[in-house]
């Protein structure tokens, strides 16, 4: 399905680029872009019909647009769908874990003696200060300025 819809796509932007071109083709009552873009050799090309040629050309291509459109979004639709669909059945189903008839045996604590704390030798002494029990006061909030009057 993604391989027909990337053609599709493709077939999409190459009648987007023919809209394009077939409007721009177009006589326009002030023979504005369109006999600057090739209005004189629309003419040659297709004699004297040539507003019913570029007319058709636009109304067909047009509606080819739109259903091309339209089926693209439905079967990015359908893909996504599907996709889902089996992204949620990629795993089989796992029945529910039986509970232990009886419970496990608790493990035996064992208790450590804390370690002694070690010294390190350094170069300069250093002094930390001791930390209380309790988190540090915040900082005393110091009062914004006052504005001062204008002076005259």
């Amino acid at each position: 399905m993604s391989i027909l819809l990337g053609i599709l796509t493709f077939v999409l932007i190459l009648v987007s680029l023919f809209l394009v071109l077939v409007v721009l083709m177009q006589k326009s009552k002030d023979a504005g872009v369109g006999a600057a873009l090739g209005g004189g050799a629309a003419e040659a090309a297709f004699g004297a019909d040539t507003t019913n040629v570029l007319f058709n050309a636009t109304r067909w291509s047009a509606v080819i647009f739109f259903v091309l459109a339209l089926v693209l979004y439905l079967g990015r639709i359908s893909e996504h769908k599907s996709a889902k669909a089996a992204a949620g059945s990629a795993l089989p189903a796992m029945p529910a874990a039986a509970a232990p008839a009886t419970p496990a045996p608790a493990a035996a604590s064992t208790t450590t003696p804390a370690a002694a704390p070690v010294t390190v030798p350094t170069a300069a002494p250093v002094s930390v200060p001791a930390q209380s029990a309790s988190t540090p006061a915040a900082p005393a909030a110091t009062p914004a300025p006052t504005p001062e009057a204008p002076k005259k």
